[in-house]
């Protein structure tokens, strides 16, 4: 008789530092995946009781003890069914990125990862030291091989997994996403499921936290390295796959999740990383200014997807540059979209600031300063209701702008989080477009018409910028993939815009520096992925 095996992927939302509120959701998904699913074994993600990533709370004792306590007590808590759980594991004055295997009530094995990632947003080698060992247990009659995320990024421990014995590889994660991140995922695990004819199961962690989004999208691929089941994306779940014991293992195909375009999955994290950071650090809603413009517009759609229109508040702050069509346009989409909107004038405040600064300013013509008033003005409004109010402030500046620091820093900078930081401006109005597909409620206008800040009369972004495709392209070279000023220019790119646009992207490192965090969506986000010097003289001619 043919030896079955269902395991039960838990693919799941949890919350880093909650190492009792973890414990919570693990073992209610667990005795579910038990009593509902029949599993015989339930996997969990990467660091699943601490939550990932934990960052310097490593360093707190408290969580260490609190996490080796919470895996005894899950596996105390928890019996009919095995369980791979990750945690941070403590032995003498070593720590180790870790899974156990529990059974019967007791930890009956422990795996510690291998390869630990240094690069881009991890730093787990200022936390843990590596382990050397393989780990192999047996459920079901099948022997399955531990494996921890970046363990299958470099050669060694899939192997020897194999090696020890293991016709079955489960892999657990906390991958954040980036744009096409699943691809790259499936191409790595089908190298080695047809290298060593092993079913690979690919577990990850979902959710918000802070900049990082994770994005689930678990997979199982069979022993030839075809695609046998994926969760869908940015949904968390409990989702069964059966195996058969023989050589190879045999997979039984399950619901494979279609592939998410582009947009949509860009737009899946953005929504997803607002709720988490909101919800996670219960923040009653947000409060957001509302501009008529594009930026704003698509922050206002992401707002109410994330929390739900009752949990909104747009206010729109009308200067004497604002044009009667962004008014207008504002207002339709905040009734569009059932948002509850206000309307303060900021005229009275602008001039009371210049009559204040009026000596100050003698002899001086009207630049800059003046918009950045206006901007920080409206600054000043949002935080005074998000104080009154306990809502976060929802910034709408997008990568293009944060760039090269067409922003204001103590103005429309100011806020708990920004939303769409790492979206750049011409991909800011394709997820706008993908959003007014499935309803409209962006004013056509606020396509059509060309970006203005509208700090100063008939302003155009393009004033100061060069046009959003060519700076967006410039960008991508000279930020994601660090290429200097002479390369992008033997690229094709004019020269003299080349080297403004690095420029400003130095010059600006300070705004930076002093922005809200947001949503990770590209392979190199500023912040916990490029972090450059504020003072420094490279690239000065």
């Amino acid at each position: 008789m043919t030896t079955r095996l269902r395991i039960a992927l838990a693919q799941s939302n949890l919350l880093v530092g909650d190492v009792a509120g973890n414990l919570r959701k693990m073992a209610a998904q667990a005795q579910r995946a038990r009593d509902e699913l029949k599993a015989q074994l339930v996997v969990f993600p990467e660091l699943s009781i601490a939550g990932y990533p934990p960052e310097d709370l490593l360093f707190r004792a408290e969580l260490i003890k609190r996490s080796a306590d919470g895996l005894k007590e899950l596996a105390r808590t928890v019996t009919g069914i095995d369980i791979i759980a990750g945690h941070p594991y403590r032995v003498d004055d070593k720590l180790y990125n870790a899974a156990s295997f529990l059974r019967n009530g007791a930890v009956h094995a422990t795996y510690c990862k291998h390869h630990l990632p240094n690069y881009a947003v991890f730093d787990e080698r200022r936390y843990f030291v590596s382990g050397s060992d393989a780990c192999v247990v047996e459920v079901g009659s099948i022997p399955i091989g531990l494996t921890i995320c970046e363990d299958m990024w470099f050669p060694g421990p899939i192997e020897q997994s194999v090696s020890a014995g293991a016709k079955l590889i489960v892999n657990i994660n906390g991958s954040p996403y980036h744009m096409n991140k699943g691809r790259e995922r499936i191409a790595i695990a089908e190298r080695y499921a047809r290298t060593h004819r092993v079913p690979f199961v690919y577990l990850n962690l979902v959710g918000g936290q802070d900049e990082l989004v994770f994005d689930g999208d678990s997979f199982v691929l069979d022993a030839t390295g075809k695609l046998a089941q994926r969760a869908p994306a940015f949904v968390e779940g409990l989702y069964a796959v059966d195996f058969a014991a023989g050589t190879p293992v045999q997979c039984m195909p399950a619901p494979v999740a279609p592939e998410l375009p582009i947009e949509e999955s860009v737009y899946a994290a953005i929504v997803l990383g607002v709720r988490d950071y909101v919800e996670k650090n219960r923040f009653p809603g947000v409060v957001m200014g509302l501009s008529g413009g594009i930026d704003s517009a698509l922050t206002l759609c992401v707002a109410v997807d994330a929390l739900g229109a009752e949990r909104v508040e747009a206010v729109m702050m009308p200067s004497r540059y604002t044009a009667n069509m962004s008014n207008e346009d504002a207002r339709a989409q905040a009734d569009a979209l059932g948002v509850r909107h206000r309307t303060i004038a900021i005229e009275p405040m602008f001039q009371a600031f210049l009559e204040s600064l009026r000596e100050e300013f003698k002899g001086y013509q009207p630049d800059a300063t003046e918009e950045n008033i206006q901007a920080r003005v409206r600054g000043v409004l949002l935080m005074a209701i998000s104080n009154k109010t306990g809502k976060m402030v929802l910034t709408t500046g997008n990568k293009s702008e944060m760039a090269v620091g067409y922003a204001t820093l103590y103005g429309d900078m100011a806020g708990g989080f920004a939303a769409i930081k790492d979206v750049p401006k011409t991909l800011v109005y394709r997820l706008a477009a993908m959003r007014n597909r499935r309803r409209p409620v962006i004013p056509q206008r606020v396509f059509d018409r060309a970006p203005s800040a509208e700090l100063a009369s008939d302003q155009k972004d393009t004033d100061s910028l060069p046009p959003y495709d060519v700076l967006d392209a410039i960008l991508e070279r000279y930020v994601e993939r660090d290429e200097s000023a002479d390369v992008i220019i033997a690229a094709g790119f004019d020269p003299a815009t080349v080297r403004r646009v690095a420029t400003m992207v130095d010059r600006n490192e300070y705004k930076r520096r002093q922005a809200p965090p947001g949503v990770r969506i590209t392979p190199r986000a500023f912040g916990r992925d490029r972090r450059y010097p504020i003072t420094s003289g490279f690239g000065r001619t």
